[in-house]
């Protein structure tokens, strides 16, 4: 599922062993699902309050393993097994009792992460007693809830005091993440930006891996040198394209650089998926997701005379209901006004088209428009050497914002420079620069170097396109 934010499946499949072991899969509800490991992992006699931290650990590990395709990017058919040395005790056909069922009917739908994460934190936890672990201890909740301490006290006490919990997300059909496609020179689009965000993430840790310098969801002859190093290393065919076992491999490795099946994982945020759908967005919504909408549709309305240009606020307001409406009646979608998987996709083409057929050498310095690519430490490329320029230029009339080097690499310096900026900014300090944080830098940028604050979509010379699709 690596592919976007978390969501609750509907169903979970269960190896009945331990992974390699020839026993059978089911697929049960994953509400049920929850209700069984409960059952057999802890006593429903314990306080309530222990219960509730210990469904909540036992909810977000599951669904690490579903998000991260743990046992299925490495060909595997299930999900989790039942196995407690690899996962969590499921007994097929036990008793569930009656208050572990109902308090799970409330709470299947929550689960924990660290702020500034996306991904379900990998929930470690082990029975206290004959086992130890670095995670929760089951029969030590039971001790700190019989000393007041509250659900979301105890997991901070085992977890760390930088963790949330997510309420009622919502809940779809379980999809694997692979397209169904093979990904080859010439194919774009969304599965393709998945595996460029990933691969170079992955080159931190492999070098030999080069480098895309424009992660923009264009399968180009960068990205194919890249799948060729990858499957180079990791003895896969060589063919320079993306098929499944591919693409599940670089999946895995993912994964593993950044640790995201360990309870002290590197985390993803969620700059790191910009272009990435996640879920319908409806008018009254209120994110850094409609933020980004809004970024995209006020650059597309700049070029497309059809399409209306509106003002970034991160409200779902009339305005942008009419600005979705307009685009989807120019590229020829229902006119709903809600931006579902096929808009977004058509909306983020768009924008990369524009992207592409734009200079990043303006001699009007003029700011120019987010890469569509998220920068971040270890990445190197005109884009950061541009965010530099911004920067170095913000620290003049801001000295809290550090001064950079124009090198090109995001190194810790400019992680340093970018995270003093988002807290300037009010924005999450995350130190990775997504369509937002972009936007924000260039805006005071031009508004200093320009006397006005000029946004990359609104500088001279931007030529207005017809139409057409």
């Amino acid at each position: 599922m690596l592919t976007g934010e978390p969501y609750i499946p509907q169903t979970i499949t269960v190896h009945l062993g331990a992974p390699d072991e020839d026993a059978a899969n089911v697929t049960v509800p994953f509400p049920d699902y929850i209700k069984n490991v409960v059952s057999s992992e802890i006593y429903p006699t314990w306080p309530e309050t222990a219960l509730r931290a210990n469904i909540y650990a036992i909810v977000s590990f599951a669904l690490n393993r579903i998000y991260t395709e743990w046992y299925r990017s490495r060909g595997y058919e299930f999900d989790v097994t039942n196995n407690t040395q690899y996962d969590q005790k499921y007994i097929e056909g036990r008793q569930i009792y009656e208050n572990i069922s109902v308090l799970v009917d409330e709470l299947f739908d929550d689960y924990i992460r660290r702020e500034g994460n996306i991904e379900p934190l990998f929930a470690a936890f082990c029975n206290g007693t004959t086992v130890t672990c670095n995670g929760l201890s089951q029969w030590g909740t039971v001790d700190l809830a019989e000393q007041g301490l509250l659900p979301y006290q105890i997991l901070q006490y085992y977890y760390g005091e930088d963790i949330n919990i997510v309420k009622d997300a919502p809940v779809r059909t379980n999809t694997p993440s692979f397209p169904d496609t093979l990904l080859t020179t010439g194919s774009t689009g969304q599965p393709v930006q998945t595996i460029q965000i990933q691969l170079n993430r992955i080159s931190r840790n492999y070098p030999a891996i080069p480098k895309i310098p424009n992660a923009n969801g264009v399968f180009d002859a960068a990205t194919e040198a890249a799948v060729r190093a990858f499957q180079e290393i990791f003895e896969l065919p060589v063919t320079g394209t993306v098929g499944k076992s591919t693409w599940y491999s670089i999946a895995y490795i993912y994964t593993s650089v950044k640790r995201l099946a360990e309870l002290d994982s590197e985390g993803i945020s969620r700059d790191e998926l910009p272009m990435q759908f996640g879920e319908n967005i409806t008018p009254d919504s209120k994110s850094e997701q409609v933020r980004g909408l809004q970024y995209f549709l006020a650059v597309i309305g700049a070029y497309y005379e059809a399409v209306r240009p509106i003002k970034i606020t991160g409200t779902y307001d009339r305005e942008t209901e009419e600005s979705v409406r307009s685009f989807q009646r120019v590229y020829g979608l229902p006119q709903t006004g809600i931006v579902d998987e096929a808009t977004w996709n058509d909306i983020y083409r768009a924008y990369a088209g524009i992207v592409a057929s734009m200079p990043t050498d303006r001699a009007d310095l003029a700011p120019i428009l987010y890469p569509g690519i998220v920068l971040q430490e270890g990445i190197t490329n005109d884009y950061v050497r541009i965010l530099q320029e911004y920067l170095t230029y913000i620290h003049e009339t801001l000295p809290q914002i550090p001064a950079v080097r124009n090198t090109g690499y995001f190194g810790p310096l400019t992680r340093s420079a970018v995270t003093a900026f988002q807290r300037y900014a009010g924005l999450n300090p995350n130190g990775v620069v997504g369509t937002v944080t972009w936007d924000e830098i260039a805006g005071l940028y031009s508004d200093l170097r320009f006397g006005y604050e000029k946004r990359p979509y609104q500088a001279p010379g931007y030529t207005i396109r017809s139409e057409s699709k």
